[in-house]
C-alpha cells in the first residue's frame, strides 16, 4: 500500500496577491568600484591602521582572572 501523494493546497489569499510578488535573484552581483591610485593608497594605509590598532590593543584580562594568576603563582 502506497501512500498517495496529496496536492498542495494553495490559498485564496496567496493566489490573489501572487502578482504583486516579483522574482529576486538567487545569487547578488557586486563588484567592487575600481579605485584610483591615491584611493588605493589610502586603503592600505588604513588597513595597516586598523591591523596594528588590533595587533597593539586586545582587551586586558579581567580582574578576577588576573587575581587568580597571581595567586597560582605564589
Amino acid at each position: 500500500m502506497g501512500k498517495r501523494k496529496k496536492e498542495k493546497k494553495i490559498s485564496a489569499k496567496a493566489l490573489r496577491y501572487a502578482k504583486f510578488q516579483k522574482d529576486k535573484p538567487a545569487t547578488v552581483d557586486i563588484a567592487m568600484p575600481d579605485l584610483n591610485e591615491e584611493q588605493n593608497k589610502q586603503k592600505q594605509a588604513d588597513q595597516d591602521r586598523i591591523d596594528r590598532f588590533l595587533k597593539q590593543n586586545r582587551n586586558p584580562p579581567t580582574k578576577e582572572i588576573s587575581e587568580r594568576r597571581m595567586r597560582s603563582k605564589r
